[in-house]
């Protein structure tokens, strides 16, 4: 079922139950919910607002509005409408969300008037308030539409038709938009929840709307009659309120955040005992981490691995994994997903060897948006390439070796930072590390270890890493240089930035800080 199709269902099926809750707002003004049949109306006026407007089936709108349930039913109008969306992260900077739209080209833009400030682009921009309430929402759009219903689509069940463009991250170089189509969003239902209806209960959009963490699976959201509540900046303190007071069953996210939620002061004082799983992606999660939080939640924890160019689907481990699966890999295809490591000329390796990290799957992106250069580059026969190093074991479990870009060379030896940051981190002295390379005039580059220290009064010492760290690793692999942070850089889509440290270390001239 599209998602143009699922919208009205879920309305028929769970009408005023609410759908999604804005969080309170920074001004201290209180969360009000959009109801299953709010977002199926206030999407059909929506929609016939923007066929006003001039926005037509096959158009690409670009969305510059923040997580709230303002985005949500700009997205479901857009495809109703047979429109494209593309979300851009609220949390660019404006020469960032200047240049997703220099890739975009859309036919509109809708934006808040704060997110539209700065921006160039020739692209008509349609501006809109935030809402406060049901009412509000898009209300510039909707005015004089509310009897009216969005234009019929040619072929309404079409699983051809595009509905969302993806923007990675855009760390490095131009950012460029994943694509996907009704097929893909359907294989990304039925991966999580099948063609089942209903189950309720509480969940929290753990990123921003513009991730590939909602983009692809807003269907599913609508097919399970869950409660989602948007957190526009994810603060721990009020995230840990939201599951201890709706008695969340499940806890989603990247490995980042709940790393600070267990940090937070009042962590054990909650009442905490309905959370029966964790599910963390979007960055590695450290043996250390995963032990707390399995202990100190009571809770099973599962290790996502995906891409946004996967569609957000990939390999996880098991909720009743071993010490080996849960704490060391990222476990194994998920149904659909098939997996192979290669080396560099596309030829698979034998178990046990490190290579490119090859998917395939029906969730998978059908390529970039306006881009068939890094299309071909990137899906090749079928197959689409993570640009992440890996090795698969003999029980068929993948470990990651870091990306293909960040191995760096040390004397002749290749070093993965994945590998070495995963010994590190088991160091009882280290909370979080990264593992970066800096010039060296005699070995070509060295390791850098970027700590942040359990005990900020008594860090560890570099000495002390490399003795701990030497049982493990070979000896060109152990860092020669260690730099003591109160927190890593991350970009806007709470990833580790690599490139800050890496720009850090390349102009590093005297021995870093301990």
């Amino acid at each position: 079922m599209t998602l143009a199709r699922t919208v009205p269902e879920a309305a028929r099926r769970f009408g005023d139950a609410a759908a999604f809750v804005s969080a309170r707002l920074a001004d201290g003004s209180g969360a009000w919910p959009l109801s299953y049949a709010d977002l199926d109306r206030c999407s059909d006026e929506a929609a016939a607002g923007l066929a006003a407007a001039g926005v037509a089936e096959g158009d690409l709108v670009c969305l510059l509005l923040p997580s709230t349930p303002d985005y949500v039913v700009a997205y479901a109008a857009l495809a109703k409408l047979g429109a494209i969306t593309a979300g851009v992260n609220p949390r660019f900077t404006p020469p960032e969300r200047s240049a997703v739209l220099d890739v975009a080209r859309p036919a509109a833009v809708l934006a808040t008037p704060e997110l539209a400030g700065g921006v160039t682009t020739d692209a008509r921009v349609l501006t809109v308030d935030r809402a406060t309430g049901v009412d509000a929402i898009l209300a510039g759009i909707r005015a004089g539409h509310g009897g009216d219903a969005p234009p019929p689509l040619d072929d309404p069940d079409d699983p051809d038709r595009l509905v969302a463009v993806v923007f990675t991250s855009g760390t490095t170089g131009t950012p460029r938009g994943a694509m996907f189509a009704n097929r893909e969003l359907a294989a990304v239902t039925a991966a999580d929840v099948g063609d089942r209806w209903g189950g309720g209960g509480h969940l929290l959009a753990a990123t921003q709307l513009a991730h590939v963490g909602f983009m692809t699976k807003l269907p599913w959201y609508l097919r399970l009659g869950t409660t989602t509540h948007l957190v526009e900046r994810w603060r721990a303190g009020e995230v840990l309120d939201l599951i201890e007071r709706h008695h969340m069953a499940s806890v989603g996210g990247i490995a980042p955040q709940v790393a600070l939620m267990l940090r937070d002061p009042r962590f054990d004082d909650r009442d905490l005992s309905y959370v029966q799983t964790i599910v963390m992606g979007g960055a590695a999660s450290p043996p250390a981490l995963v032990r707390e939080a399995r202990e100190r939640f009571g809770a099973a924890y599962s290790i996502r691995y995906s891409s946004t160019e996967s569609g957000g689907i990939g390999l996880g481990t098991a909720f009743d994994a071993d010490d080996e699966e849960a704490l060391h890999t990222v476990g194994r295809p998920r149904p659909g997903v098939r997996v192979s490591v290669r080396d560099d000329d596309g030829r698979a390796v034998p178990n046990g060897e490190v290579g490119e990290l090859w998917l395939r799957s029906p969730t998978q992106m059908r390529g970039y948006w306006r881009d068939p250069e890094a299309t071909a580059a990137t899906v090749v026969d079928g197959w689409l390439r993570t640009g992440d190093l890996a090795r698969i074991d003999e029980r068929g479990l993948v470990h990651l070796a870091g990306r293909a870009t960040e191995m760096f060379i040390r004397g002749g030896y290749n070093v993965y930072p994945a590998e070495v940051e995963a010994v590190l981190a088991d160091h009882p002295g280290v909370a979080e590390v990264a593992v970066v390379a800096r010039p060296d005039e005699v070995l070509g580059e060295i390791g850098v270890a970027v700590v942040v220290p359990a005990d900020p009064a008594s860090p560890p010492d570099l000495d002390d890493l490399r003795a701990f760290a030497g049982a493990r690793l070979a000896h060109h692999k152990l860092p020669e240089a260690l730099r003591i942070v109160d927190e890593l850089p991350r970009t806007s889509m709470d990833k580790l930035d690599r490139q800050a440290m890496a720009a850090r270390e390349a102009v590093a001239t005297t021995e870093p800080d301990r």
